[in-house]
């Protein structure tokens, strides 16, 4: 395996890991390296995969923006690319589920139970779709909770409870809610950066599945 490879493949890792557990400065760092390694490549589709990969880590952190850094590439990304963008940006068709990742078939195809996606990254991501499309569930959303905070990943653990946050909020269950929210306050002692993540939540959510 070539140098390049090696080196992309581990800022692209600690990219993920950087970004999830809120490290900003040390995520762009290692986003800017991965991109540089695979750049220097002159192959568009091993760059779009690193801006795919970004893009993936904000869907699981519920960061619900437009994948820009793909769209440059779109042109000259593969099939799989391009329907794993349409995935992220939760448009993917039937036809996009065949090329996908297999751990992200399933969401694709109109499936809602993201338990049996054995990656804990993968799984978030999932979620973060299947809220993206209004077809979270309350049990996809603890699946997202739990993943977070097991893996002890700040910026999507904030997210996503601040998802359970609202859902207590709405059903008029004040002690939950104020429970889940101390619990916020453990993983970020700072209440703007709280608030900010339950706003955050609040304003990527246009729906809720109750099944």
């Amino acid at each position: 395996m070539p140098d390049w490879s090696i080196n992309a493949v581990g800022h692209v890792e600690r990219f993920t890991e950087a970004h999830l557990k809120g490290d900003a400065r040390v995520a762009a760092r290692e986003f800017e390296l991965a991109r540089a390694e695979t750049a220097r490549t002159g192959q568009p589709v091993l760059v779009a995969r690193v801006e795919l990969n970004r893009c993936a880590a904000q869907v699981a952190s519920l960061d619900f923006g437009p994948c820009a850094g793909f769209e440059p590439l779109r042109a000259d990304a593969g099939a799989a690319e391009v329907a794993y963008a349409r995935y992220l940006a939760g448009e993917a068709s039937a036809q996009d589920a065949a090329v996908l990742p297999a751990q992200h078939r399933a969401i694709a195809a109109g499936g809602a139970d993201v338990a049996g996606i054995a990656d804990p990254f993968a799984r978030l991501v999932a979620a973060g779709v299947l809220l993206r499309q209004a077809r979270a569930t309350p049990d996809a959303v603890a699946q997202a909770v739990d993943t977070a905070s097991r893996q002890g990943w700040r910026r999507p653990l904030l997210a996503w409870l601040g998802v359970q946050a609202r859902l207590a909020e709405e059903r008029g269950d004040a002690m939950e809610a104020a429970r889940i929210r101390r619990r916020m306050d453990l993983v970020q002692p700072l209440k703007d950066a709280r608030d900010q993540a339950g706003s955050a939540a609040a304003s990527a959510m246009p729906g809720f599945s109750k099944r």
